[in-house]
């Protein structure tokens, strides 16, 4: 099972009284993420406010002119996102670099993107809170506020940029989460795979940045539709549509590789490999 279990959204294990994987993500008697719908058929997100986007507004331009002079940047793709309307972008996860790049690089505006709250500190915490990214706690099995946050960023027709790996790795999709899988399912927004390369130089730390003018790339796949699911959204049919939409995403990757002629970089240094 290539599926991440270990985060599901809520698995058998973290259901009371739960036996079977049957089981609904977000139906009453469960530790699933919503349990009220609204108007619209999607969760409530009416406590939230709107993302926030002026500081992203006026950083983008300069942020992806300071990217173009240190590192040769290349974009494919891009008119494969949906110039409008609500879209995933799902992207391999193999260095520091990947998330400021993929804000930057996406098309659309404004684009936001999940990442772990350790990142939302100090300086650079301010910036991208008040640039309207939404911080996860990776320590729960289920951060509600920020997956109430990715909807409410959906709900508005933004673009949500995730990364299904939940970690740096190897980029090669091997396994994923489904969190990008759910956040479809429940309001409808298409997928667009986005394959990260150069970020990270073989047998490298997955902290480090690639040396200066080496060149990196940004490729946009085919949008990917997956079926709205009213709730409650049962527990097996979000690991089958997780699974599926794997499959799709470790392809396109090595699609990418082939279009660019840039492999992944492989294991990181200091990562752990089980015997």
């Amino acid at each position: 099972m290539t599926v991440d279990t270990r985060s599901d959204l809520a698995s058998p294990a973290t259901v009371p009284g739960s036996t079977s994987p049957a089981e609904s993500v977000d139906g009453p008697g469960t530790t699933g993420v919503h349990r009220a719908e609204g108007p619209a058929g999607l969760p409530r997100t009416d406590h939230l406010p709107a993302p926030r986007r002026g500081l992203l507004r006026i950083l983008r331009g300069p942020g992806r002119a300071v990217v173009g002079a240190l590192w040769d940047v290349r974009v494919h793709g891009a008119e494969q996102v949906p110039a409008e309307g609500p879209v995933i972008l799902a992207a391999n996860h193999i260095a520091t670099l990947d998330g400021p790049l993929a804000v930057l690089m996406s098309p659309r505006r404004p684009t936001y993107a999940l990442a772990k709250q350790e990142l939302f500190r100090g300086m650079m915490g301010g910036a991208l809170s008040r640039s309207g990214q939404i911080p996860i706690d990776r320590d729960v099995v289920v951060d509600r506020t920020a997956v109430d946050r990715c909807i409410r960023v959906l709900r508005d027709g933004s673009a949500l940029v995730v990364f299904p790996e939940g970690m740096r790795d190897t980029g090669d999709f091997a396994w994923i989460r489904s969190g990008a899988s759910y956040l479809a399912m429940v309001t409808g927004a298409p997928i667009v795979p986005v394959a990260m390369l150069g970020t990270r130089a073989a047998g490298d730390s997955p902290h480090s940045t690639p040396r200066l003018r080496s060149r990196m790339h940004v490729v946009f796949g085919a949008p990917l539709a997956v079926r709205q699911v009213p709730w409650p959204r049962l527990q097996a049919v979000v690991r089958s549509a997780a699974e599926e939409l794997r499959v799709q995403l470790a392809a396109h990757v090595r699609q990418a590789t082939e279009l660019t002629g840039t492999p992944l970089p492989g294991i990181p240094r200091g990562r752990i490999v089980p015997a």
